[in-house]
């Protein structure tokens, strides 16, 4: 009981300080490219068991224009992802 009230309490702890951060970088988001903030996908976790998954979108929301390959696995390169969303990449803010 003890250990969960710690987890629960440094967990909210984290979110109020990074919070601040997370909104520039939501509004760096909308201002870079249109389409949702937030991107969902779903994930397999321990023993096979499905997760969803929450992350700062870092790519164009548009389908992949003709010419252009749509790639499971995304390159360091890849032409979709945006400015700010190669910096959140980086940095990691975007997971």
């Amino acid at each position: 009981m003890a250990r969960r009230l710690l987890d629960v309490t440094l967990a909210a702890l984290g979110l109020a300080l990074t919070a601040p951060l997370l909104a520039v970088a939501a509004v760096g988001i909308v201002l870079s490219s249109p389409g949702p903030i937030i991107y969902r996908a779903t994930r397999l976790g321990r023993g096979g068991r499905r997760f969803i998954m929450f992350k700062l979108r870092t790519m164009r929301a548009a389908p992949p224009a003709p010419g252009e390959r749509a790639s499971a696995i995304t390159a360091w390169d890849d032409p979709r992802v945006f400015p700010l969303g190669g910096w959140l990449r980086r940095t990691k803010l975007d997971e």
